[in-house]
């Protein structure tokens, strides 16, 4: 019992020093007031068998208070009225639209991807300044153009923005919610520290000069997935990222409405991470298995009663400061009624995790084509 009371302190001290030199970045972080920017900037969005959903949110994307931008519309390889939908999209503004239509076979792994779509609509981007979001996505206000294109500058290149989802009454749609905001917590955290290490496509933002310059998706054009974390993990430095946490530059997106959606997405995603720099894996390896650990180990102790007063302690001190820290970031990012629900949401979270880790051992996780 000894040995486990010892793994417990050092779980719960690496949490409080996660909490306490990372973690606060974000918390203290404060929205400065910029200039109004006016960079022309391309709007870039990929869509495949995306017709409905381009025709709800397509129109705040147009309705932006912004002086001058494009929106670059690309066509991967859609099956429904996708095209159809853009071209009348094209028809209503043709001044500042683009349309790419990819047409690849699905036989030809490397191209029939998203990344070989997003390549051509970058090239095709007739300004420097990129932002991206998904098909399903809407601005969060009409300044969100404005918001986070001003984080560029001479020497910012990359922009890391929040990617909310829509609220629903549902658990899984809580959990949903809590997952984006815990790795909105870390990303950002990360990037504050000086170590960027991620990105949302729902809501990025970078330079073309930045991609040509890392030879685009190059490097890891053969992982279908990864788009923007791959990006973002291998082009951002301390030095070119910046992060933007303005309420008016979220973007909101339709969240997954069943756990099967879920689980093939968050396989996905968990798999991408593989491919991540060492550093960034081991530094959120280990704030996941000192989560972990902290809740097994303390469940045993207590159960053993093995010096329960101290181990009782420390739970209820750990998780008065992480509900504190949820608190400021769910408050930050209008996440507010998920403060309510933090630890058993925190607990989901862990072990629905370790279910999607395990099952990704035992079998490959479905792949997507855009």
């Amino acid at each position: 019992m000894f040995f486990v009371f010892l793994l417990f302190i050092l779980f719960s001290g690496s949490l409080f020093c996660y909490y306490l030199c990372i973690f606060k970045k974000v918390i203290a972080y404060k929205s400065k007031k910029l200039n109004a920017s006016n960079k022309p900037v391309s709007v870039v969005i990929c869509a495949k068998d995306e017709a409905g959903n381009l025709k709800t949110f397509l129109p705040s994307i147009y309705a932006q208070d912004y002086p001058d931008f494009e929106v670059v519309l690309i066509d991967d390889r859609s099956k429904d009225d996708t095209f159809d939908v853009i071209q009348s999209f094209k028809e209503k503004h043709p001044g500042n639209t683009k349309v790419v239509r990819v047409n690849i076979s699905e036989d030809n792994r490397l191209r029939a991807n998203k990344k070989y779509a997003l390549t051509l609509g970058i090239k095709a981007a007739t300004h420097n300044h990129l932002l991206f979001t998904d098909a399903d996505c809407r601005p969060a206000s009409p300044q969100w153009i404005q918001r986070m294109t001003a984080k560029f500058t001479e020497r910012k290149q990359l922009v890391l923005g929040y990617g909310a989802y829509e609220s629903k009454r549902s658990f899984l749609n809580k959990l949903i919610r809590f997952e984006t905001v815990q790795t909105a917590l870390q990303y950002f955290s990360y990037a504050l520290k000086g170590m960027p290490y991620m990105g949302v496509g729902r809501n990025l933002a970078y330079t073309k000069d930045l991609f040509m310059d890392n030879n685009g998706f190059y490097t890891h054009l053969d992982i279908l997935s990864g788009d923007d974390d791959l990006f973002v993990n291998e082009a951002a430095t301390a030095e070119n990222t910046a992060v933007c946490l303005a309420p008016e530059a979220f973007t909101v997106s339709k969240p997954k409405l069943t756990w099967k959606a879920y689980i093939n997405q968050k396989r996905r995603h968990i798999s991408t991470a593989n491919h991540y720099k060492t550093k960034h894996q081991l530094l959120l390896s280990f704030y996941f298995l000192s989560l972990a650990g902290f809740w097994i180990t303390a469940l045993i102790l207590l159960i053993k009663a093995y010096y329960w007063p101290v181990v009782l302690g420390i739970v209820f001190v750990r998780i008065g400061m992480a509900w504190y820290l949820n608190y400021k970031i769910n408050n930050k990012l209008h996440e507010t009624s998920l403060n309510l629900y933090y630890p058993v949401l925190e607990i989901s979270l862990l072990l629905f995790q370790l279910y999607i880790f395990v099952l990704n051992l035992i079998k490959k996780p479905p792949h997507w084509t855009s």
